[in-house]
């Protein structure tokens, strides 16, 4: 994902905006150049060639200033200064507050403070200068006013630079916030659907090779039972590992040939057992809650007496379908690894007449667990992965052990996400 960075505006559009200022700006100068003095004010008498000489210094480095603030403005100050003591202008400086505003903008802060005190002095000196020494036109206090009047258009121009460079940053640094926390966002979807698909398989396989590391000399038949339940099991997780893949890089990959042996896959059949082409895998829509019967015959394989029952509501989104699916997903895995062969569990999927979908997932405790620690299992990323799914959709949660034994998950999910819901990063994890 690409990290937004403020970066100067120096687009077409506003190079022809300079473009046009600075030749008004060269014409104006030129103009006063060759007019003639007001009253008694004191007028320039030098040549043409070099008033239109003065006038281009102002007004042309006016079309660069975005590209070259600091050289720009070093020359529009020294011809305006120029202009001044020459007697063509005694205007307020605006060409040189226009280079100034363009270098609070653009240049290093550093180098746009020492700028700014560069122009405030010799602005000053030329002005009193000019007015109050080489050819005086009134007192030493009017020399200073218009002295202070060039400051304050100066002063306001790279304040205004200086606010508007402010504003852009922020911004800059906004965009770049929210693409870290979307780029953090996808990381832990891409982390939950991993789980989800790593862990229930996995916990299958383990399960099915002890049963078949046991039983591999007396029960041949039964061996072979698990073994061919572990080979469907790695192939569903592969399928279901492309079919992420895909959706990840957003869109299907080049196609390969199909496995040997694969079979078309039909939601809730046991052909989620297969492994299609990657084309296909990639292609196929998400798990829903058609594919729980399939999800319950596998924990069935590894041992767990499982029952189901299911009252979905017609037209329920494929994001909320998905979730359910995880939900069961993980809290079977859970049931296999911690509770064990032997163990009686039933799942229930029930949505109400306001849209909100039940699930629950109750077992007995009762079986022969391979894997021990189920007293920590509230750390793990499992029941982490099932309550941010649940809290981006609104959603409740509740995940504990059972007073008469064994481990109850019960979730409750509106029909639609709560918009604006963030899932709570600081659930501990083991």
């Amino acid at each position: 994902m690409r990290i937004v960075r403020w970066r100067p505006r120096t687009g077409p559009h506003l190079l022809a905006v300079d473009a046009c200022v600075a030749g008004v700006a060269t014409a104006a100068y030129g103009a006063l150049a060759g007019q003639g003095g007001a009253d008694d004010l004191p007028r320039f008498s030098g040549s043409m060639g070099v008033g239109w000489l003065v006038a281009a210094g102002v007004g042309a480095p006016l079309a660069v200033r975005r590209r070259w603030p600091l050289p720009a403005l070093a020359v529009v100050l020294g011809a305006t200064a120029a202009a001044t003591l020459l007697d063509i202008t005694r205007d307020p400086y605006l060409p040189t507050a226009l280079a100034l505003y363009a270098v609070a903008l653009l240049a290093p802060p550093r180098r746009a403070v020492a700028a700014l005190a560069l122009t405030l002095a010799v602005s000053a000196a030329a002005v009193i200068t000019g007015e109050a020494v080489l050819t005086p036109s009134g007192p030493w206090p009017e020399a200073v006013g218009t002295a202070a009047l060039v400051w304050l258009v100066a002063g306001g121009a790279w304040g205004a630079g200086r606010a508007v460079r402010q504003r852009r940053a922020r911004a800059a640094r906004r965009e770049r916030r929210l693409a870290e926390e979307a780029l953090a966002e996808e990381r832990l979807r891409i982390a939950r659907e991993l789980h989800d698909i790593v862990s229930h398989s996995l916990s299958v396989i383990v399960v099915k090779a002890s049963v078949a590391n046991h039983v591999a000399k007396e029960r041949p038949e039964e061996t072979r039972d698990a073994i061919g339940a572990i080979e469907r099991t790695g192939r569903e997780a592969l399928t279901e590992m492309r079919r992420a893949l895909g959706m990840l890089r957003g869109g299907p990959a080049t196609p390969h040939a199909p496995d040997v042996g694969a079979t078309p896959h039909t939601p809730g059949a046991d052909a989620g057992f297969h492994t299609p082409g990657a084309d296909s895998a990639q292609m196929a829509p998400p798990p829903g809650l058609d594919d729980l019967p399939a999800l319950v015959r596998r924990a069935e394989q590894a041992g767990i007496r499982t029952r189901l029952r299911t009252r979905p509501a017609a037209g329920l989104p494929a994001g909320t379908a998905l979730t359910v699916y995880r939900i069961v997903q993980e809290a079977l895995t859970n049931v296999v690894k911690h509770a064990g062969d032997g163990t009686h569990c039933e799942v229930t999927v029930t949505a109400d007449t306001r849209g909100q979908v039940h699930i629950e997932v109750v077992d007995d405790g009762a079986g022969r667990a391979p894997v021990s620690g189920r007293a920590d299992l509230r750390g793990g990323h499992g029941l982490v992965g099932m309550r941010e799914r649940v809290m981006m959709y609104g959603g409740t949660l509740q995940a504990g052990p059972r007073p008469g034994g064994g481990f109850a998950v019960s979730a409750r999910l509106p029909a639609e996400p709560a918009h604006g819901t963030v899932p709570d990063r600081r659930e501990p994890t083991a």
